[in-house]
């Protein structure tokens, strides 16, 4: 989800809810720390340079338990943050800690804010000899000598 969309998400909804990817929510009486960009520059495993830009957003559930933020607050923070930072429309990442902070994509479900969990690939796999997914064939399936056991 873009920076843009939640800005459009957040003018209809009459509450700032946040589902994690078992199911459970978010604490209503989260707030949230940052808003920012986090830049990440790195060399994938075939040697070629990268650059990622997101918009990171920091969940907190803190022990004030009347606090509730609320959409025109949080849209808020986003165009102060846009304002002051320069931010341009990026794609939006959470950071929530349950046990140990956890990194999220964002999705929306027409009513409340999804965190989706993320997953580690190679980008180069042409590069550095990751086989392309396969499923074998039925007849090959972990036979002996099939390769697949």
């Amino acid at each position: 989800m873009k920076l843009s969309d939640i800005k459009q998400y957040l003018l209809d909804l009459p509450a700032v809810t946040f589902q994690l990817p078992d199911g459970a929510w978010v604490p209503e009486h989260f707030h949230v720390t940052e808003v920012g960009v986090i830049t990440r520059d790195f060399i994938d495993c075939g040697g070629k340079v990268r650059h990622e830009k997101v918009a990171n957003f920091q969940l907190w559930d803190a022990n004030d338990y009347e606090h509730r933020l609320k959409p025109r607050k949080l849209l808020n923070i986003i165009a102060l943050s846009e304002r002051v930072l320069g931010m341009e429309d990026l794609e939006i990442e959470v950071e929530y800690q349950a046990g140990t902070i956890g990194k999220y994509d964002l999705g929306f479900d027409g009513a409340h804010f999804q965190l989706l969990a993320k997953q580690t690939a190679c980008l180069a796999g042409d590069a550095c000899g990751v086989p392309a997914a396969t499923t074998p064939a039925p007849s090959t399936r972990c036979t002996p000598g099939g390769g697949c056991c």
